[in-house]
């Protein structure tokens, strides 16, 4: 039987919820840009809630680009704020301390579709013909 969500999942689907939509409508610093809330890990103890973000960006972003450091101190400061008014939403008698952290993982996969382009092109994985069926490389196993 699979396990079901624990009360800390619950919580911390929920405050990225929260927090998405405040961060989109309250937040007013221009330095926060285009912010896109991946992750919240709350503790078991619900003392902190560590929310991972990332940034839409042309270029790519390392956790020392002006723009995150920014962005990260902007939201870090806002955590007081930020975390009233998911209190609030969320009607939560104990809400942890929010602390803001790089989310580079979008990162490391751009990276990653870039290198996989390089090796292999625009050819397809595996080659098709006139009729989109799979052509087999070994005719006698298809038999």
């Amino acid at each position: 039987m699979p396990r079901e969500f624990s009360r800390i999942d619950r919580i911390g689907d929920q405050m990225q919820r929260e927090l998405a939509q405040l961060i989109q409508r309250e937040v007013k610093d221009p330095r926060v840009g285009m912010v896109t809330v991946n992750a919240v890990k709350v503790s078991r103890d619900l003392g902190y809630a560590d929310i991972y973000v990332s940034l839409l960006s042309t270029e790519e972003l390392t956790e020392q680009s002006p723009a995150v450091q920014d962005s990260l101190s902007v939201l870090n400061s806002a955590a007081g704020f930020l975390r009233g008014q998911v209190g609030r939403a969320m009607k939560l008698r104990v809400v942890p301390q929010l602390r803001f952290h790089f989310d580079s993982l979008l990162n490391q996969s751009r990276k990653m579709d870039r290198l996989i382009r390089e090796a292999v092109g625009d050819q397809p994985a595996v080659p098709r013909d006139d009729n989109d069926e799979p052509v087999s490389d070994n005719p006698e196993r298809d038999a």
